[in-house]
């Protein structure tokens, strides 16, 4: 009896971490003044329904967000600044503490990200076409630079690409190579990174191409680690790329529409993209056509077009996946909402929930690991 009440006690456990309450933040523009910094809310993972949306803590537009692994910590991305990070303490219920802000070294800073380690913060600077890496200190304050890379190129747009543009940057899941995409030159850079050290050294070969013109944006490397995948800004398109474990090179695979043959393109853009947690699907945000693309992935890595299905908002530059693999929240910056879209367990494809919040001016939604959620 005490073995068998152990069993359904484990159960009951499992079953309430598969269906807790996900917390997750959302990155604002406050240029309108609709918004005040980044805010926090909560994701019933059972029923897909939202919790009410509040102030984490006050930043002069904070686009993009990042956490350290163990969620002690946010940092982000302040467009405000010219080119600067902001670390902030992660409290109660989500709660932000600012502990200080540093710049990037270079204008426009547009998104950030936090290794494996917890000790180094990276960026991307638009304006300045370049990426940064910031070390991260015991406290979660943010030290001086230990990396800086000026990107140098152009392509072939003459209104988008006469210099470089640093859009995204990450680690991939051994912590030894970073990613970095440039929508001014088409190059999707890799270095080789010292997580002890936080230097970048550029990889052999140093970088995959997307298609001419394309303008590289956000990537998301797959589970496995053995492809990565680049929404392509300017085209409305996404490239495959396969990836060589030792030595972070990406070589293109394929290039697929994110919308469909015929439709209009003028005001339309890609902007952000995540692999579903099990591998299974790609989800490429479509700004202005106002949906997400979803595809199925092979276990080559090749993409096959599944729908646009509806984003429920005006312009998604952002939207995130929840941890349970059900849910996607997406970021309506031109009408001031978030809504939850759901996601079918077994075809991958998009259902409107009626899940609605408001917000000022949301561009990112990032999810906190599952044990701040709790």
């Amino acid at each position: 009896m005490k073995t068998q009440l152990t069993v359904l006690l484990t159960l009951a456990c499992a079953a309430s971490a598969m269906c807790a309450d996900a917390l997750f933040y959302i990155g604002t523009s406050t240029k309108s003044g609709k918004s005040q910094g980044v805010y926090v809310s909560r994701l019933d993972t059972a029923t897909g329904k939202l919790g009410a949306v509040e102030l984490a803590g006050e930043a002069p537009s904070p686009n993009f967000l990042a956490l350290s692994p163990d969620g002690k910590f946010l940092y982000a991305a302040i467009e405000a600044a010219g080119g600067a990070v902001a670390s902030f303490a992660v409290g109660a219920e989500g709660r932000l503490t600012k502990l200080n802000q540093q710049s990037t070294g270079g204008d426009g800073a547009c998104h950030v990200w936090v290794d494996a380690t917890g000790r180094n913060v990276l960026a991307a600077n638009y304006g300045g076409g370049s990426i940064a890496c910031l070390r991260a200190n015991a406290d979660g304050s943010l030290g001086e630079r230990s990396a800086f890379v000026q990107f140098e190129g152009s392509g072939p747009n003459p209104r988008r690409q006469q210099k470089p543009h640093g859009h995204a940057i990450y680690t991939d899941a051994t912590n030894r190579f970073v990613h970095a995409c440039d929508l001014g030159t088409d190059n999707v850079w890799t270095f080789r990174f010292d997580a002890a050290k936080g230097t970048l050294t550029p990889a052999e070969p140093p970088s995959g191409k997307v298609p001419p013109g394309g303008g590289p944006r956000h990537l998301a490397i797959h589970p496995g680690g053995k492809f990565a995948f680049v929404n392509n800004e300017m085209t409305l398109s996404v490239t495959a790329f396969s990836r060589d474990a030792e030595t972070g090179a990406l070589t293109p695979m394929q290039t697929l529409p994110t919308v469909p043959d015929g439709t209009p393109t003028a005001g339309i853009s890609t902007a952000e993209i995540f692999c579903h947690p099990t591998g299974k699907w790609l989800y490429v945000s479509n700004r202005g056509h106002d949906t997400i693309a979803v595809y199925a992935l092979a276990a080559d890595g090749k993409m096959t077009w599944i729908e646009n299905a509806p984003a429920q908002v005006k312009v998604p530059r952002g939207f995130g996946i929840d941890p349970s693999g059900r849910w996607l929240v997406t970021a309506g910056q031109n009408d001031d909402r978030i809504a939850v879209l759901k996601i079918d367990p077994t075809t991958g494809r998009l259902t409107d929930t009626g899940q609605r919040v408001e917000v000022g001016s949301p561009v990112c939604i990032l999810f906190a690991p599952v044990a701040q959620s709790r």
